[in-house]
């Protein structure tokens, strides 16, 4: 049932690969506006493009907003696995390595570390790619709430 469930929410995401997902039952989804480059199940890959509401007073990718993108995109990630129960994120951890600024594009990528009954462990990466740079990793896990 999972595989099917799972088979027809990635016929959906998938028909957005290459476009901006701005229709999303997200609304922070939406304002990021990111780019869907790849949907499987239990991996998602998306470009965003820093804008200025995004940046803090030094005019870098703001902490929160790449928190949000880590967050935002787990979750959809839990999405595409196909499961009839709901998630919530009950913990984040996340390590910063580096700047982004307005006008930058990253990438954030998404896996599943560890699929248990109860708990869900998901990790995500934001690169910068036109310096080879790693932005943030962060972890998350998400609970089964039944």
């Amino acid at each position: 049932m999972e595989d099917s469930l799972s088979e027809e929410r990635l016929k959906v995401l998938q028909q957005s690969l290459g476009k901006v997902l701005h229709a999303t039952p997200s609304p922070f989804m939406n304002w990021l506006a990111p780019i869907l480059l790849k949907a499987e199940n239990g991996i998602m890959v998306c470009k965003y493009t820093i804008r200025k509401e995004m940046t803090n007073p030094f005019g870098i990718l703001h902490g929160g907003v790449t928190a949000g993108i880590i967050d935002d995109l787990i979750g959809a990630t839990v999405f595409t696995m196909g499961l009839n129960e709901r998630y919530t994120t009950i913990n984040n951890y996340i390590d910063y390595f580096a700047t982004a600024s307005e006008g930058d594009e990253v990438i954030a990528e998404t896996s599943i570390v560890k699929k248990g009954r109860t708990i869900l462990n998901l990790q995500c990466e934001i690169s910068l790619p036109s310096k080879k740079r790693l932005i943030a990793k962060g972890y998350s896990n998400m609970l089964n709430l039944g």
